[in-house]
């Protein structure tokens, strides 16, 4: 079980990962930050379906067809862990590294959002006050990977709940002779 949950989880997470890059590098680039974010969860939904392939090739390769749901949802919790800690620390790499100053960009663009919707100036002082208690808590590294699980693991978590639900089989147990 181990080895099929860290292939299907390096897979995922690599999945993930590289999705995520690209949809910051459009943050960026083109200052898209809603196509990015859709962008981002198409990703991890793309990424997670490996938590269906992972469960499927456990139950027929090694466990003779069957599988209970209990063990399915395990074995899909344990690769959405692997995508989703893989995710954080490529999150973690490109922030610190890469894109220090994503969290003004953010700001910046929801800021422009509210604005062009026609948010009064109460309103944005509002959302500018909540966007900087963000940032402020961004700048706190365990909230911050607390923050990026919270991103991707409710998003596993529900695949993984469907893939058990969908692969479970139940052994056929012994032929019983016919009824005279």
């Amino acid at each position: 079980m181990k080895k099929n949950v860290l292939v299907f989880g390096l897979i995922a997470g690599l999945i993930v990962s590289c999705m995520m890059l690209y949809s910051v590098s459009q943050c960026y680039t083109r200052e898209d930050f809603d196509g990015s974010m859709v962008l981002g969860y198409a990703g991890m939904i793309v990424a997670f379906s490996m938590i269906f392939v992972g469960i499927k090739n456990f139950r027929d390769k090694y466990n003779n067809g069957t599988i209970t749901f209990g063990k399915a949802f395990k074995i899909g919790l344990y690769i959405c862990l692997v995508a989703s800690t893989m995710y954080v620390l490529v999150w973690i790499v490109d922030y610190y590294f890469f894109v220090p100053d994503f969290m003004d960009k953010y700001t910046a663009h929801m800021l422009r959002k509210a604005q062009t919707s026609g948010a009064t100036q109460q309103e944005l002082q509002q959302q500018a006050a909540e966007l900087a208690r963000n940032k402020e808590m961004y700048k706190n590294p365990i909230l911050m990977i607390l923050f990026t699980y919270l991103e991707i693991l409710p998003v596993g978590l529900v695949i993984a709940l469907i893939s058990a639900a969908i692969l479970k089989r139940k052994s056929k147990g012994p032929v019983a002779a016919p009824a005279r």
